[in-house]
């Protein structure tokens, strides 16, 4: 059975950095990408980020691009969300997903995880 797990959100100030963890088991991920998503509160969830299982290629929405960064570490299943630079408007749920790379919907989720960002 396939798990997706987030994990270091929080509070912080704008302007403060963290970083984000999704731990995958279940499978073998090789032909899988890694998404970030987030909802922010009374809107739609959508896409920040994905990477690549396979050879790291990473992907951002502009929205984003030049503050977060993904990663991933393929020794230990998990990959990472570092958000830096944060605004009150990151404030939302992050939730991590998988799909296969030649898929466009995401088949797995994780539960999601707090991060709100004060002013």
């Amino acid at each position: 059975q396939v798990q997706l797990v987030e994990s270091g959100g929080g509070l912080v100030q704008a302007g403060d950095s963290l970083r984000l963890s999704c731990g995958a088991s279940g499978r073998t991920f090789d032909n899988y990408a890694m998404g970030w998503f987030r909802q922010p509160p009374g809107n739609e969830r959508e896409f920040i980020a994905r990477i690549s299982w396979s050879d790291g290629r990473p992907y951002y929405a502009n929205s984003v691009k030049g503050r977060f960064t993904i990663s991933r570490d393929n020794a230990k299943n998990t990959v990472y969300l570092q958000m830096n630079s944060l605004k009150p408007e990151d404030t939302a749920v992050y939730y991590c997903a998988a799909r296969k790379i030649w898929n466009t919907e995401y088949t797995y989720w994780g539960q999601g995880t707090q991060v709100t960002v004060s002013a």
